[in-house]
C-alpha cells in the first residue's frame, strides 16, 4: 500500500528512499570534505578535494531521483549508486592505510598519531553511510522495476 501511495504521488518508495540515501551520503562527504583541516590552506588533500566532487555528485544524484528527470537515468540509478559507495569506501581505506597527516600544529605526521593530533583519516560515519547507500544501491539494482 506505501508503494500504491508513493507511485500515486509520482515517485515510488525505493526512489525516495534512494534519495534520501544520496542526500544524506552526498552531503555528509561534502560537509567532511569541506570542513576542518581537511581543505584549510594550501594543504588540501586529493582526497578532500575526490570526497567533495564525489559528494556534489552524489546530492545531484539524489535530486535527479525525486524529479520527473530520473527517465534519464533507466535502469542505472541502482549500478551508479553502487559505484558512488564503492569509491567512498576506497577513498576511506585509503584514508586508514595512508597513515599520518596533518598535525594540529600545520607539520606533517609520519606514521601513527592519536588523538587530535591526526587531522585526515577514516572517518567511520562516512563508512557507515557508504555501506548503507551499497546496500541501496543493490536493491535499486536488483528491484529496478520499482523504481
Amino acid at each position: 500500500m506505501n508503494d500504491q501511495m508513493g507511485e500515486a504521488r509520482g515517485v515510488s518508495t525505493m526512489r525516495l528512499y534512494g534519495a534520501s540515501v544520496a542526500l544524506v551520503s552526498g552531503g555528509y562527504s561534502l560537509y567532511q570534505a569541506t570542513t576542518g583541516m581537511a581543505m584549510s590552506g594550501m594543504g588540501a588533500s586529493g582526497s578532500a578535494w575526490f570526497m567533495a566532487a564525489l559528494g556534489v555528485v552524489v546530492l545531484v544524484h539524489g535530486a535527479v531521483l525525486l524529479t520527473p528527470a530520473v527517465a534519464a537515468l533507466g535502469r542505472a540509478s541502482g549500478p551508479l549508486m553502487v559505484g558512488y559507495a564503492v569509491l567512498m569506501l576506497l577513498n576511506q581505506a585509503w584514508l586508514a592505510t595512508a597513515g599520518g597527516g596533518m598535525a594540529a600544529d600545520g607539520t606533517m605526521n609520519g606514521g601513527m598519531q592519536s588523538g587530535m593530533d591526526t587531522a585526515m583519516g577514516a572517518d567511520a560515519g562516512m563508512v557507515a553511510i557508504a555501506v548503507l547507500m551499497l546496500a541501496s544501491g543493490v536493491i535499486m539494482t536488483q528491484r529496478s522495476e520499482m523504481l
